[in-house]
This record gives C-alpha cells, structure tokens and sequence, in this order.
C-alpha cells in the first residue's frame, strides 16, 4: 500500500505508462548500490517504478543506464538475473501467505476434504499442484460448478508443484486445496495473482494520466 500522501499511480521506468501502485514493482539501490526489489514498497530511499511482468523488468536490466542510472541519479549495479530474482520473491510471499491461511484455518487439503468443502463452505479458491491429474482437477471443478453463484466460481491457483505445497504447509502429498473466505485466503489470493500477472506479462497497460505522474520517488 503507498505511505499517506504518496500518489497511487506511478509512471514506469522503461514503458513510460502510467499504473497503480499494486501493479508496479519499486526498486531501490541497497547500501552498496546494488538494484534490489521492494515488493513491500515501505525501504527508505529514493525509489524506481517498474512495470511488475517479467518481460518489463527484462528491459530494465538490459538498459540498466537509462532506466535505473538516470532514475537514481546515479551509477547503479545492476547484477544479472533481476527478473528471476523477482520472481523468486513473489513466489516466496505466496507461498509464506499460504502457510499463513493454513495457520488461520482457513485451508483444508486433500481431495475428499476439498470436495465436501465445495459441497458445504464458501470456497474463495481452489488451489492445485501444476503435476496433479486433469481427472481430479475436472471432479472439483464440477463440484464447484454445480455450488457456484457467480459464473467465475472460486479462483484457480496452479503456480506450485505438489513439493513446493508440501513444504509451504508443512505436509506431505498435496495435490488439492480448498481456500475457505477470510482475510488470510484473500491476502494469498493477492500474492497468486501478482505472481501469475508477473509471469504472463499481462499487466494492465494505459491506466491513468501520464502527466501527473513520476518514474521515481
């Protein structure tokens, strides 16, 4: 969230669009100089907006000069691999706000238990490892078919494998999850989506007037 009395909208570094702070990734220069992420948007110092897809933070790397240099008001090391780096983190903030809904009561695992949730509790979110069986994937989404009353139903997370689920909740062969409505299902649907946004490259472009807008904080 931005501070009070910072804009909500940001102009990117590379792009030169205009974004909501929530779709935008703030880098800063840590105390050797060296171009780190904060995704939190709360490190002190002069910041640089980038556009939060893979491919944006790809350009910035490449025209590092331009971009991070001219942005910083300053030489700025730009070590390789930004983009992955980024991802990692976001992946890593999914997987901790996971945990966190797990510890909330608000998950339940296991394809029986997420089938008689889908039959008897709001379900905000259907999360399944990308190596599980199309077979079970199809058998909970009819489920939540016949229970839904939007024609979206429950969100769909496939970002994980069934090891990254076991390690993030602590457990052993899961495969399917039930996201139950709360706070802590919400917050990790946020970071999903941030996730699933920053690989597809499909954040929103063209948002807002670029005349009121900075590149940098």
């Amino acid at each position: 969230m931005p501070r009070k009395s910072e804009p909500t909208e940001r102009q990117c570094a590379v792009t030169r669009e205009v974004q909501p702070v929530d779709r935008m990734i703030r880098f800063v220069l840590d105390p050797e100089g060296k171009v780190v992420p904060d995704l939190k948007r709360v490190l002190p110092g002069r910041g640089v907006w980038v556009t939060a897809a893979d491919e944006t933070v790809r350009l910035a790397e490449k025209d590092r000069k331009r971009v991070f240099g001219r942005g910083f008001k300053c030489e700025a090391v730009v070590e390789p691999g930004l983009a992955e780096r980024v991802d990692v983190l976001l992946e890593k903030a999914a997987l901790s706000a996971l945990s966190i809904s797990r510890k909330a009561g608000e998950l339940v695992t296991g394809f029986s238990k997420v089938e008689a949730a889908l039959r008897r509790d709001t379900v905000v979110g259907l999360i399944h490892a990308s190596d599980a069986a199309e077979d079970g994937i199809r058998k909970l989404a009819a489920v939540a078919a016949s229970r839904s009353e939007t024609a979206n139903g429950p969100q769909i997370v496939r970002l994980f494998d069934s090891t990254q689920l076991n390690l993030a909740l602590g457990r052993s062969n899961v495969i399917h999850a039930a996201l139950l409505a709360g706070q802590a299902s919400e917050n990790f649907l946020s970071r999903g989506r941030e996730l699933e946004v920053f690989r597809s490259n499909s954040a929103t472009k063209d948002i807002g007037n670029a005349a009121g807008a900075v590149a940098q904080d």
